[in-house]
């Protein structure tokens, strides 16, 4: 499981998708949520959009690995498509924040790798959040006011990533997943090879 979380606008989605469309082994883990669909997003590619009874229900009835309130909505992690995803040998990303982070960490043990993406300054951050077009003053105002306490955060992750260049960045991230592939608890059979490898000699 790969979580890749950071303040809004500092480009986690952005890096999310390209993941996804160069790596074929992985799989993006669709959260829940509570709150309306934005224009150009997709029912069941970004979020499953639903109401708030259901979603509590799913709280009640323990289907959600993690579950968090931002800005006065839900947002939660689906337990059953993640645990399908990983019982193929597939790799799950996860686009959420340090509280799901947190709750995930709990539940996944070792088998997590959380990178925490910065952005490369404040005034950065602000622009981005402002060319996305999604949201009022208003909220752009409440989204720079909890990226301090967001940011915070950043030493709880295993890996932090700048985001200076959008390009570069996807590379550290490809890194980042390629060498926790390699990591020697996760290669399955690699005993069995080991043996048969050494039983030839």
């Amino acid at each position: 499981m790969l979580v890749l979380s950071s303040p809004s606008g500092a480009g986690k989605t952005t890096l999310s998708r390209r993941l996804l469309e160069s790596d074929h082994q992985l799989e993006l883990s669709v959260s829940v949520t509570t709150r309306p669909q934005r224009p150009g997003e997709v029912e069941g590619r970004d979020y499953r959009f639903i109401d708030r009874a259901p979603f509590d229900a799913m709280v009640k009835q323990s289907e959600l690995l993690e579950w968090a309130e931002v800005f006065g909505h839900r947002y939660g992690t689906p337990r059953a498509p993640v645990q399908t995803a990983l019982g193929q040998g597939r790799d799950v990303l996860f686009d959420i924040d340090w509280q799901g982070t947190q709750q995930l960490r709990e539940k996944a043990g070792g088998d997590l790798a959380t990178i925490f993406v910065l952005p490369p300054s404040i005034p950065d951050l602000e622009g981005r959040l402002r060319t996305r077009a999604q949201d009022t003053d208003d909220v752009i105002h409440r989204r720079m006011s909890k990226a301090a306490d967001e940011m915070s955060h950043w030493a709880e992750y295993d890996y932090v990533v700048i985001n200076r260049d959008l390009d570069r960045a996807f590379r550290e991230v490809q890194a980042i997943l390629a060498a926790e592939r390699l990591k020697r608890e996760r290669q399955t059979g690699l005993t069995t090879f080991v043996r048969d490898l050494q039983s030839k000699i």
